[in-house]
């Protein structure tokens, strides 16, 4: 489980855990119930660190390593799915694309306070309702220069943490000829003229987790809102989604545990023929399948975000684990439930919650579909 962590990262996965179990587990049915935030927890989320995993200490951020980083989003997914992925997309998402592409007076305006916690959350707005998997060619929203300044129209869904952010990084079509270098990345501060937030998606699960619909409608922004370099809008993108997949993988492997350690704990208090059911060899096969797929994914995460770390390619290391890590989730949570029987269906226990967020897993950040053909491109191009 250690992966021969450093103590300096046993001891930040102690002391995540412990704010997590203290400030965000005792919520997370709560927060699934109502659709609420936990913004009590994120506003003790910044002295710690955990708002800024992916910025740089001179702007506020904590400065972890990618593999500290993975092991913030395992412990706040085991604690709640909701706060986890928020904060993973403000992080891995939102965050990453300012630390990655910003200029300096960029990332001390907006870098600084959302990883410091003085702002709200950062939000990354890719998705359109003709574009999922296929950004390239299916990206309508259009930014024009008028004057010095940026003007969008068009519209964007599945944007996480929109109605929770200070800015929303935008993908946006630059150069109307078309093609791989017609997109940039333009910040847009949620509060400019023009931009709408529709009301949060009604989702199966990850109700805390609010992803919205957003409209641009002339809205106009500064030229210097440009992020990085234009025309380069789509490779941002996928360099971002890379490392975003760590943090999903992460999130999962976070999920995927809470969901054996709660039937590892239910398997023994329940009784059935006389004796508690954690001895009968069907159950005993699920919590050992279990155990050993979760301990191969979190290895296989671990390891995207060691060559990460190092400045090594990481892409297909990152599609392996975030495609094991997802669907392993997707099994501990079912087995989690077949182990508590019909009370595994009740709200009253949190497998029942578990599972459904961790539905979204596979779908998020690039399906599990699309995983593969990444996969297989690395490795049919170096065979």
């Amino acid at each position: 489980m250690d992966f021969n962590l450093t103590d300096e990262q046993r001891m930040w996965r102690e002391s995540v855990r412990e704010f997590c179990e203290r400030e965000v587990k005792p919520r997370a049915r709560h927060v699934d119930e109502t659709g609420e935030f936990n913004w009590e927890a994120a506003h003790k989320m910044g002295p710690l660190g955990l708002l800024g995993l992916s910025a740089p200490e001179e702007y506020g951020g904590a400065g972890v390593d990618a593999i500290s980083a993975a092991i913030a989003i395992e412990e706040l997914g085991r604690a709640c799915g909701s706060t986890a992925l928020s904060i993973a997309a403000h992080n891995g998402l939102g965050c990453g694309a300012l630390a990655l592409f910003g200029t300096p007076a960029q990332k001390d305006k907006w870098l600084r306070p959302l990883a410091s916690g003085a702002g709200r959350l950062a939000s990354l707005a890719l998705t359109e309702p003709g574009a999922g998997s296929d950004l390239a060619g299916g990206v309508k929203t259009r930014a024009r220069l008028d004057g010095r300044e940026w003007v969008i129209q068009g519209a964007k869904m599945w944007v996480t943490n929109a109605s929770l952010a200070d800015v929303i990084v935008t993908l946006v079509r630059t150069d109307p000829a078309g093609g791989t270098r017609s997109m940039s990345m333009i910040v847009v501060p949620t509060d400019t003229p023009g931009l709408t937030i529709a009301p949060p998606e009604k989702k199966m699960g990850l109700h805390g987790s609010p992803t919205h619909a957003v409209t641009y409608e002339e809205v106009r922004v500064p030229q210097e809102n440009l992020l990085g370099e234009a025309g380069r809008g789509l490779a941002q993108a996928l360099q971002v989604l890379d490392g975003g997949r760590i943090g999903i993988g992460a999130l999962a492997v976070g999920l995927a545990q809470a969901a054996f350690e709660a039937g590892r704990a239910y398997a023994k208090e329940r009784y059935a023929f006389g004796r508690p059911i954690a001895e009968f060899q069907a159950i005993q096969w699920m919590l050992a399948d279990a155990a050993t797929e979760i301990e191969a994914a979190r290895l296989m995460v671990y390891r995207a975000a060691w060559l990460k770390q190092g400045g090594q390619p990481f892409a297909l290391q990152a599609a392996m684990g975030k495609l094991l890590a997802t669907e392993v989730a997707e099994r501990a949570c079912r087995n989690a439930i077949q182990i508590h029987g019909g009370y595994g269906y009740s709200s009253e226990y949190p497998v029942e919650r578990i599972y459904r967020d961790a539905r979204l897993m596979t779908i998020g950040e690039g399906t599990s579909e699309v995983q593969r053909m990444v996969i297989a491109r690395h490795i049919l191009a170096n065979g």
